[in-house]
Formats: C-alpha cells, sequence, structure tokens
C-alpha cells in the first residue's frame, strides 16, 4: 500500500471515530428530518414534496458539516506540529490534501445514504436516474465547503476552529433554506440564492424536474469556489512560511 493510500486509511479511521462527525453530520441532521418532515409527508413546500425538501436540506447540512469538519483535523494538525512533520516525509502536499478532501467526501456520502434511507421511509420515491441526477449535484455544490474547511483550518487556531465550523455552517444552512425556504421574492430570497448551500437544497427539485440546475446555479459554485481556493492557498502559504 503506497504512503498516500496508507495516510488516506488513517484519515478515515480517524473520522469514524469523531464523536463530532457522529452527532452533527448523522444524528442531528437525521433526528431533525424526522421531527420536521415526519408530520408533513403529505405537504409541499416551495412546490417540493415536504420529505423531499428536507431530505436534501438535511442531507446537505450534514454533508456540508462533515466536508467543512476537514479544517479542525487540519488545525489540530498545525498545533501540535504533526503536518510540519508530514512536510519531511514522501508524502507530497498534492496527496495530503487529496486524503483530507477524499474523507470529507466520504463522510459527506455516509450522510447523504444515511438521509436517503430516512427519505425512503417517509414515502419520498424517484426514478434510479434522478437519485443519480440529486447526488451528483449535492457532491458537485460541496466542493466550495471543502475548500473552505481548507482555509478554515490554515487560518483558526484548533481551539477556535470548532466554533467556527458549527457557526458557519449553521448560517450557510440557514440562509442557504435548508430549514425551510426564505420566501419567493425579495431580499432575503435573492440573497439565499447568491449562497452555495441553496443550490444544494435545489439538487431535490432538479431531481423532481429530471434536470440540473439552472445556469446561475453553477455560476454561483463556481465564483464561490474559485474565491475560497485563493483564501486557502493564501492561508496555506503563510502558515508554511510560518512555520519554515
Amino acid at each position: 500500500m503506497s504512503g498516500a493510500a496508507t495516510y488516506t486509511r488513517y484519515e478515515l479511521l480517524r473520522t469514524l471515530r469523531s464523536t463530532r462527525f457522529f452527532l452533527f453530520s448523522l444524528v442531528f441532521p437525521l433526528l431533525l428530518y424526522y421531527l420536521i418532515a415526519g408530520g408533513n409527508r403529505h405537504t409541499k413546500l416551495a412546490g417540493i414534496p415536504m420529505p423531499l425538501y428536507f431530505m436534501t436540506g438535511m442531507a446537505g447540512w450534514g454533508a456540508m458539516m462533515a466536508v467543512v469538519s476537514t479544517g479542525t483535523r487540519i488545525s489540530a494538525e498545525r498545533q501540535t506540529g504533526w503536518n510540519r512533520q508530514l512536510r519531511i516525509t514522501p508524502l507530497s502536499v498534492s496527496a495530503y490534501f487529496r486524503a483530507k478532501v477524499l474523507t470529507g467526501y466520504m463522510m459527506a456520502l455516509l450522510s447523504v445514504v444515511l438521509l436517503y434511507g430516512a427519505g425512503l421511509t417517509l414515502g419520498v420515491r424517484l426514478a434510479p436516474a434522478r437519485w443519480l441526477t440529486m447526488t451528483l449535484l449535492i457532491l458537485i455544490g460541496l466542493i466550495p465547503f471543502n475548500v473552505l474547511g481548507i482555509w478554515l483550518g490554515h487560518l483558526l487556531t484548533a481551539d477556535a476552529v470548532g466554533p467556527a465550523v458549527g457557526g458557519i455552517v449553521s448560517l450557510f444552512a440557514l440562509f442557504g433554506g435548508m430549514w425551510g425556504p426564505l420566501g419567493d421574492s425579495g431580499f432575503m430570497h435573492s440573497f439565499s440564492q447568491s449562497l452555495p448551500s441553496f443550490w444544494l437544497v435545489e439538487a431535490g427539485r432538479s431531481a423532481l424536474g429530471g434536470e440540473l440546475w439552472p445556469g446561475k446555479g453553477w455560476l454561483v459554485i463556481g465564483v464561490w469556489t474559485v474565491v475560497l481556493f485563493r483564501l486557502a492557498a493564501r492561508a496555506y502559504r503563510r502558515d508554511t512560511q510560518r512555520q519554515s
């Protein structure tokens, strides 16, 4: 087994042992889903059946938490000097970040699959192609949040990054409409559409209609990814120079 594969396996096992991951990425979204959608399975919200709307909303919330929490592990490694030790091993920088991203996506998929199972128990029924479309859009919509986690991990201390991750993800969930739409028009609706978290929820509408996001959704995801990538790269270079 190569060093990169070994490190990825280590990251995955470490995350699976995390109590924070199970609470915020699996348990809380699942409980909220049943509390909100359980008694309203025959109603619609923003034109989407309630169980489907909150299935994608809670899956998006759990998946966001899973990928952004990469930052807590990076910050802890910075504090202990572990990442500095890794830089003198054969493990490349690209392999290091690839392991973080892959682990975040594996944990996000676990959250998504769990919520899909909950959705099935409340009557969500979609054709296989539409399940696939929805999942693909969610995974694409997580790209800026992956980068956000890397940025926070190199920007904040180990003590500060945990509360920051929880607070930031909750704000994205709230203003992205994961806990309910912010109206059909007006400033808040327009603001919501400018957030990548909104388009995670819209993956449910796309699955219902069998279509991908409109151009605005792709633009929002792209812009957030580019901006956050530049911030993360700058924070990484600054952190590396400080530790050299």
